[in-house]
């Protein structure tokens, strides 16, 4: 009689069990016909992503090719490597904040076209330029980044640029290596040239032309700092704009920076200006 009893009771309490389990497993989807949308990762009851401050620091190198414009003349290009180390702010909403120190080494041997300045003549005159420039900027850069697919991302940014000149030296020389086939005599003195009189007079005085002979008689180019000589401001500030893309630690983007205020010290031309401008093209690893 006790074990009928005892029979009778675990039926009563297994059968709820069961129906509770078989609820349950009711309840859950059938992975074949189940919506889509309850495996959507962008479900709305997903727990969003806390933001993490982090500030990773980036090694870069590339090309940069940088251009000297003035009202009346042709244009001065230099070509050379950018080189230097950056760190990225990250902050929400996929927007990050750049800054670090990027040395740039350029040359460039370009034919400058200067009106003649001579009432008699209105021809233009050529001067050849050789110029070696070694220049630091630091950027401040707002980045905006867009997942593509997985860890391959695009980005733009925007922002200024200070750059401080450390050396520019500019030799004007023509076919023959010489200063544009101009004589001058013992002295210094100009004997005959093409260019008017006072272009050779603000030339000489930026030391940008021979003025004293070596052991051979020959004309020596007197090849000064034009930093030194005080022809050029050493800061000059940019507004750069540019993107690319970046997978995992690598990043690869280009840009162009515009200059904003005027570098020229010592014009020639009344009101005469002078902005530097350029592109760069550069590979980055975040370390």
């Amino acid at each position: 009689m006790k074990k009928r009893i005892f029979y009778i009771f675990l039926l009563f309490a297994i059968i709820p069990t069961i129906a509770i389990a078989q609820e349950d497993r009711n309840s859950l989807p059938d992975l074949q016909t189940a919506n889509a949308d309850f495996f959507d990762p962008t479900r709305k009851d997903k727990p969003e992503q806390v933001y993490k401050f982090s500030a990773p620091w980036r090694f870069e190198v590339g090309y940069a090719q940088l251009n000297h414009r003035t009202q009346d003349t042709s244009a001065i290009y230099l070509h050379g490597l950018r080189i230097g180390a950056t760190v990225d702010f990250v902050l929400p909403y996929n927007f990050s904040l750049q800054t670090g120190a990027l040395a740039t080494f350029t040359y460039g041997r370009n034919n400058q076209h200067w009106p003649s300045m001579t009432e008699e003549s209105a021809q233009y005159n050529i001067m050849q330029h050789d110029v070696l420039q070694l220049q630091l900027s630091i950027p401040v850069r707002a980045y905006y980044n867009i997942t593509l697919w997985k860890q391959l991302r695009m980005f733009f940014y925007a922002g200024p640029q200070l750059q401080i000149g450390l050396t520019n030296y500019d030799r004007i020389v023509d076919k023959n290596g010489y200063f544009l086939g101009s004589t001058f005599d013992e002295n210094g003195q100009l004997i005959n040239s093409p260019i008017a009189p006072n272009v050779v007079d603000w030339l000489k005085d930026n030391h940008l032309v021979p003025t004293v002979k070596d052991e051979n008689g020959e004309d020596k180019i007197i090849n000064q700092d034009q930093y030194v000589a005080h022809h050029l401001y050493r800061t000059n500030i940019q507004f750069g704009l540019g993107g690319g893309i970046e997978w995992d630690r690598y990043r690869l983007q280009a840009g162009y920076d515009f200059g904003l205020n005027n570098i020229l010290r010592t014009p020639i031309l009344p009101k005469q200006k002078m902005h530097e401008w350029g592109w760069m093209c550069t590979f980055s690893y975040q370390l």
